[in-house]
């Protein structure tokens, strides 16, 4: 059994903790709030830019002469993942969901016999993922997601390192692997595909019903017409200037939702280890009271036994 000197000792230990817990709860708070003013300051950019590349794709015939960046190489054999996770730990589950998704993925790809290979963003990914896949990790980048934000000049490096990759033919598919920030409780693991740029499809069942009115009412030879918009130059010259970007968008995108979702998931998980702190310290007190009250019953004891032997 402890004696009391035991339990004093842990008590204190664990207050300590949660001390400790309870400071960086503060400071995940604080950075979580300047990350998700980022994210929030970069999604109309990133809008924009999704739609004038809808608009521009719905133009455009893939031919031979078509950029690779959207007509693709002709194979689907190798498969580059760009893993973005964080550079440092104690965040809950953020990291370890995250590299369950990208193992998942590649057990699907070589079941389909693909050759995967790994660009990891963030110290975590990487350590994680060298037991059992480290041969297949090309380079590693760490720091990106520095304390301050992240900024886009550094994430454009991870863009250049992979259109230099494509180019030189090392792979033929790119997708990105990311947890997609959605609130502060909810950090979704998410597979998008960079390279080749998938196309728009041809309009969903709900703009089929909001339209279907205004396609009956127009001629035959207009049916054909995919957008209203005439472009300056060719739409395969604005592609192939605006595909390049858009990696480079879709990928500080991926930084910004991965460093909020990373303070969110840290900030989550120390008010959960201060919570429980302060439950180990209320059962640790009462036991203690507990073994310091047998004690003092055990002392009584010895000493009435005592006075009447005397």
């Amino acid at each position: 059994m402890p004696s009391l000197r035991d339990y004093r000792d842990r008590i204190t230990s664990v207050k300590s903790t949660r001390k400790i817990t309870s400071a960086m709860k503060m400071v995940a708070a604080s950075k979580l709030r300047k990350a998700q003013e980022q994210a929030e300051a970069s999604q109309p950019y990133a809008s924009a830019m999704a739609e004038m590349l809808e608009r521009v794709a719905k133009n455009v015939v893939i031919t031979e002469a078509s950029s690779k960046l959207l007509a693709g190489t002709g194979s689907d054999k190798k498969h580059l993942l760009v893993v973005v996770t964080a550079d440092r730990g104690l965040c809950g589950g953020f990291n370890g969901n995250l590299v369950k998704q990208v193992r998942k993925t590649i057990t699907e790809l070589h079941a389909e016999k693909k050759d995967v290979f790994l660009l990891c963003v963030g110290r975590k990914g990487s350590d994680l993922l060298r037991r059992g896949h480290a041969r297949d990790i090309w380079k590693s980048f760490i720091g990106l997601m520095g304390s301050s934000k992240v900024e886009f000049a550094e994430a454009n490096k991870v863009t250049e390192y992979i259109l230099e990759k494509f180019e030189d033919g090392e792979f033929d598919v790119c997708s990105l692997v990311y947890n997609e920030f959605q609130s502060v409780l909810t950090q979704k693991p998410t597979v998008q595909q960079l390279i080749p740029f998938k196309l728009p499809e041809a309009g969903s069942d709900e703009d089929a019903e909001e339209q279907g009115e205004a396609v009956a009412a127009k001629p035959a030879q207009e049916e054909g017409a995919k957008s209203p918009y005439s472009f300056e130059p060719q739409e395969e010259e604005i592609l192939n200037a605006l595909l390049p970007r858009n990696i480079g968008v879709q990928i500080f995108r991926a930084l910004l939702d991965s460093a909020a979702g990373e303070q969110a998931a840290r900030m989550t998980a120390m008010d959960n280890a201060t919570r429980n702190a302060g439950e180990m310290i209320n059962d640790l007190t009462l036991q203690y009271n507990r073994a310091r009250q047998a004690h003092i019953t055990k002392e009584l004891i010895e000493i009435i036994s005592g006075a009447e032997a005397v």
